[in-house]
């Protein structure tokens, strides 16, 4: 892994019109389809980074759209591509361009999920083809992500002590940063006192801790290291990545329900940590995959940023906000910015490291920390200046 480290930079980001097409699908409408969120996004990147579109000679889509047909739209004639999703769609592009299978790569997602209805949960879940765990339990009538995410945020309480409370920390951080993001579709602050007094969804959960869901696209731009110093000169560069799956159990939920993915997490910290010279003092910014609430104090431990047992007193008396001692999700998230299923954290991660985040600005934001979590696989990408 440590091959990848700085092979490759980001050099340009964009998304779609997040909250305007929040505002625009409530009110009835259809504003694009998966291509069309996707291609605006990719606009934005290209202007981002400054290049012409025939300068790239790669593409990766996330697992919504065709890659030929993504080419097609988007009037890329590039000679290497793949599909993949956000965070593994990073590392296949940074690996391409150290194999030399292409120097310039785009990564375009789109996804028009509120507006046609997408599933999540229920007996025509998206994804439960391909990840059984997101079905396992259907014959017992247990078929929503929340239930499953609830029955192993009650476990992780009755074993560690964690409460309710304590997680309340993670959706009132993010709601501050997403209060400071104009691209945020939740801009309103909220309390402690407000999170407890929400409704339950599935008890524990209540509805902060759980993710939007909503239509839009993301893309990013990744160029070799060397070339992107002459094409950029805010280049965002892969610093280190990491990945270990748990297969043993996976499509009955064991490697989530029984040992929260710490063995996966703990492993990839030290190929992301260990191995690469950086340490968790190094990191100026977490940010992490968050479907549900519990992905942070899981990651919190996993990743070792605090004790086993010990995530629920590092948010109450640490912090997780912008201004604790590891600011998370700074412009909110999936909770509260909008739900990109992981490719929004990369561009937060990106602008916080060029320091382009404004009023959530961490400073002298050197090094951001992704993780994700999810289907008994554990990735990190560390992003630096």
């Amino acid at each position: 892994m440590n091959r990848l480290s700085r092979v490759a930079a980001v050099i340009g980001v964009g998304h779609s019109d997040w909250v305007g097409d929040w505002a625009r699908v409530r009110a009835g409408e259809r504003p694009d389809d998966n291509y069309g969120y996707g291609a605006s996004a990719f606009r934005n990147a290209l202007a981002d980074a400054g290049i012409d579109r025939s300068r790239i000679n790669g593409l990766i889509v996330g697992p919504t759209t065709a890659y030929e047909r993504m080419a097609e739209v988007l009037n890329l004639n590039v000679r290497w591509g793949d599909q993949a999703d956000a965070v593994l769609s990073v590392i296949q592009a940074v690996t391409a361009i150290e194999s030399g299978l292409a120097d310039v790569v785009a990564l375009v997602y789109g996804n028009d999920q509120r507006s046609v209805g997408t599933q999540y949960g229920g007996p025509q879940a998206m994804g439960g083809d391909m990840f059984l765990s997101y079905v396992y339990h259907a014959p017992w009538g247990m078929t929503s992500q929340g239930a499953l995410y609830a029955l192993m945020f009650r476990r992780f309480c009755e074993l560690y002590g964690v409460t309710e409370r304590d997680l309340g920390h993670v959706a009132v951080a993010q709601r501050e940063g997403s209060s400071r993001n104009p691209n945020a579709i939740m801009r309103k602050t909220i309390s402690i006192e407000d999170y407890m007094a929400a409704p339950y969804i599935v008890e524990p959960l209540r509805l902060f801790d759980y993710c939007l869901i909503n239509d839009g696209g993301v893309a990013l731009i990744l160029a070799e290291a060397n070339l992107a110093r002459r094409l950029s000169g805010r280049p965002v560069f892969v610093e280190a990545v990491g990945r270990y799956d748990l297969n043993q159990g996976a499509t009955s939920l064991e490697p989530r329900l029984t040992e929260f993915y710490r063995p996966a997490q703990q492993a990839v910290a030290e190929q992301i940590f260990g191995a690469s010279g950086l340490d968790r003092k190094d990191i100026d910014v977490l940010q992490v995959y968050d479907s549900f609430s519990v992905h942070v104090p899981l990651a919190l431990e996993g990743y070792g940023y605090c004790g086993i047992g010990e995530s629920g007193k590092f948010m109450r008396e640490s912090g997780i906000g912008l201004a604790g001692a590891l600011p998370t999700n700074t412009g909110g998230g999936h909770l509260s910015e909008s739900y990109m299923q992981g490719w929004n954290h990369q561009i937060e991660c990106v602008r916080q490291v060029r320091g382009e985040c404004g009023d959530r600005q961490v400073p002298d934001c050197r090094r951001v920390h992704y993780c994700s979590d999810v289907a008994g696989k554990a990735v990190s990408i560390i992003y630096g200046a």
